[in-house]
């Protein structure tokens, strides 16, 4: 017979387990885990395309600030003519000093320079053309170094001062020649050669002149620039 207390029965009792929460943390971390790994997965990886040759390049961003600093500089221009010139003076003094030395070395007269005109005239003219080729390359320079950017366009804005200046002066002179008479008061020497060949070795001269000149003004624009952009390149 059993005997009972009470008006319930016994039932039995089940245990709750509580999760500890190392267990927890790691489930998270797996949960995590695997999600960024999904992640992952469904990422595409698009590989860079060569720009098409009919496409135009994309323009780099520009800060709209620094447009104001851009384009033509009157006064980087200006400056850079300015040691142009005085680039012309020094390396036309060094030339003849070096001419001269040579001249007594070699023992080179001016009979001898009468003697063979078309070669003194060719090496009088090269010379002329690349003193003044590197003057202009070092008023460029300049001239991109003072305008920070573009240092092309105001390597030509030397140029151009240059060529605007020298048509101002060829005018004033015209105009004081028709006035005083000026070119028959000029003792000219007189040269073994032929009007045709002087004129043709004339122009020849000038136009090597000014495609050198102008050549080279640009390119010493870029290279006062490259300056700065070496520091930009630093500094990013």
């Amino acid at each position: 017979m059993v005997q009972q207390y009470g008006d319930t029965a016994t039932q039995p009792v089940t245990a709750t387990m509580v999760p500890d929460d190392d267990t927890t943390s790691t489930q998270r971390y797996e949960e995590a885990r695997a999600a960024a790994h999904r992640a992952m997965t469904n990422v595409t990886i698009i590989p860079d395309q060569p720009p098409s040759p009919d496409q135009p390049p994309v323009e780099p961003d520009v800060d709209p600030e620094l447009l104001a600093y851009r384009g033509f500089k009157f006064g980087a221009a200006f400056f850079g003519w300015l040691i142009a010139m005085a680039m012309t003076v020094v390396l036309s003094l060094a030339v003849a000093a070096a001419a001269l030395g040579t001249a007594e070395i070699l023992d080179y007269s001016r009979a001898d320079a009468e003697a063979q005109p078309g070669a003194a005239g060719i090496t009088a003219a090269t010379i002329a053309v690349l003193t003044l080729t590197l003057a202009f390359y070092s008023g460029g320079y300049v001239a991109g170094r003072l305008a920070r950017f573009d240092g092309g366009r105001n390597g030509f804005g030397v140029w151009m001062f240059a060529f605007l200046f020298s048509v101002l002066a060829a005018g004033v002179g015209a105009l004081l020649n028709n006035q005083y008479d000026l070119t028959d008061e000029v003792s000219r020497p007189d040269v073994a050669l032929s009007t045709d060949t002087v004129t043709t070795g004339g122009i020849v001269a000038t136009a090597a002149l000014l495609v050198l000149t102008l050549l080279f003004s640009i390119v010493g624009g870029k290279a006062g620039r490259r300056y700065h952009d070496k520091i930009d390149r630093l500094l990013d």
